[in-house]
């Protein structure tokens, strides 16, 4: 599977450390990536079809990093793999401080790493 090797090392730093395997329904092998406070479900696709985030469903993911230079990290990082980045590190006007870049997976999710001064959790 293409994607879990990009998402291991695209989350590790944030501190996405295990990662684990289990059956689907459909007798396919899930991995979870579990992070803090939450779990990301890989599997491999069931349909030829692309995902499409203007449809009912997943929009686009956003992870939050620890700091502006962590995005800055991860960004570099992406930019060595062979997926498109859709906008670079940069602040934008949603908060105060909303740093972050945008750019997709490689079946084309579109994802977010983002730093917000103060929001992080603990």
């Amino acid at each position: 599977m293409r994607s879990l090797p990009f998402y291991t090392d695209l989350l590790g730093p944030l501190g996405y450390s295990r990662v684990g395997e289990v059956e689907g329904e459909r007798g396919e092998t899930i991995w979870y990536l579990s992070g803090p406070g939450t779990s990301i479900g890989l599997r491999e696709a069931q349909s030829n079809e692309p995902h499409d985030r203007y449809a009912i469903g997943l929009h686009h993911l956003a992870f939050e990093a620890e700091s502006r230079a962590q995005v800055d990290e991860l960004a570099d990082w992406v930019r060595t793999q062979p997926v498109e980045i859709e906008s670079e590190p940069q602040e934008y006007t949603y908060i105060p401080g909303y740093y972050a870049v945008f750019f997709y997976d490689p079946d084309g999710i579109k994802l977010e790493i983002v730093h917000v001064p103060g929001l992080v959790a603990a």
